[in-house]
């Protein structure tokens, strides 16, 4: 195909993504006629059709689907790379998106932003919280956190924060009516407060170790959230028993506003680490956010 054509497959993959004339047309700043005729030339080329068209959307065939998968990651690296050389010349722009959990975005991001961003004024970062393994290539997000464990191995991982470790807790006025449990199975005799991860829908079972022995225990309680703070509250009103990133209860355990037990059995596992693609070429907006985030003993 001769290379003025590459046009022409730009405004296919633009149409495509955005599954309307319309939408695409105002994207590329041209007429919604002349975006017509250009899918049109396109698709008398190649002998195919490439999109099919209702009163409602616009969506790919079979054979455009396949062609919106090998050429929209190319024109995505080639607008990413002219960004980069644009950069270049100035200091660091644009917008970084990362898609992170609760705990990560709260304990680590947060924390690590805050000395970052006053730096360097024409940086952006949004940061997603979601619980699931987003694909983060699928979604276009620039990187994602995760627990060591947890990332892929064709992604690049970047350490940002220390060991994580978990700690159950209630308050006094919880334990002046319950015995403290001595393992994780007599968790099912109390009243535990709950987390339910919203991507999957599901009770999050709590997690414990030692000498080597693993236990999932799927604990029960009146009380199910889907936010740290919320879980944190409603054990320090004695409502039950959570089970908590450490960070996040060790001052009210420093000062007796809550208790911890089954210490023994939680032990440190590795921490969130920052991963992307390994064919990413990094952007100095985005190079500069990995080093601002990146763990150091």
């Amino acid at each position: 195909m001769p290379n003025e054509n590459f046009n022409d497959l730009a405004a296919f993959v633009t149409v495509a993504r955005e599954e309307s004339f319309t939408k695409a047309a105002a994207k590329l700043g041209v007429s919604q006629s002349a975006l017509s005729q250009t899918i049109r030339g396109l698709e008398e080329r190649l002998g195919m059709r490439l999109l099919t068209r209702t009163t409602r959307r616009v969506s790919p065939t079979a054979a455009g689907e396949r062609l919106l998968q090998t050429a929209g990651p190319r024109f995505e690296e080639i607008q990413a790379e002219l960004a980069a050389l644009s950069e270049m010349r100035d200091r660091p722009t644009g917008t970084v998106r990362i898609t992170a959990g609760e705990h990560a975005a709260v304990s680590v991001l947060a924390s690590a932003l805050e000395k970052f961003l006053p730096d360097n004024p024409d940086v952006k970062v949004e940061i997603i919280v979601d619980y699931g393994l987003t694909d983060i290539v699928a979604e276009r997000f620039d990187a994602g956190v995760r627990l060591g464990e947890q990332v892929a191995k064709d992604m690049i991982a970047v350490p940002i924060s220390p060991e994580v470790r978990m700690a159950v807790v209630g308050s006094p006025a919880y334990f002046r009516q319950h015995l403290w449990p001595e393992t994780p199975q007599d968790l099912t005799a109390h009243n535990c407060i709950n987390m339910r991860l919203p991507t999957y829908d599901n009770i999050f079972a709590w997690e414990f170790e030692k000498d080597g022995r693993e236990l999932r225990v799927r604990v029960e309680g009146q009380l199910v959230f889907n936010n740290l703070a919320m879980r944190r509250e409603a054990a320090l009103r004695g409502l039950g028993l959570a089970y908590m990133p450490e960070d996040q209860v060790h001052q009210l355990l420093d000062k007796g506003e809550l208790i911890r037990v089954l210490e023994d059995w939680c032990p440190p596992f590795a921490g969130y680490h920052l991963y992307y693609p390994n064919r990413r070429h990094p952007s100095p907006a985005f190079a500069l956010v990995v080093e601002a985030l990146r763990y150091r003993t």
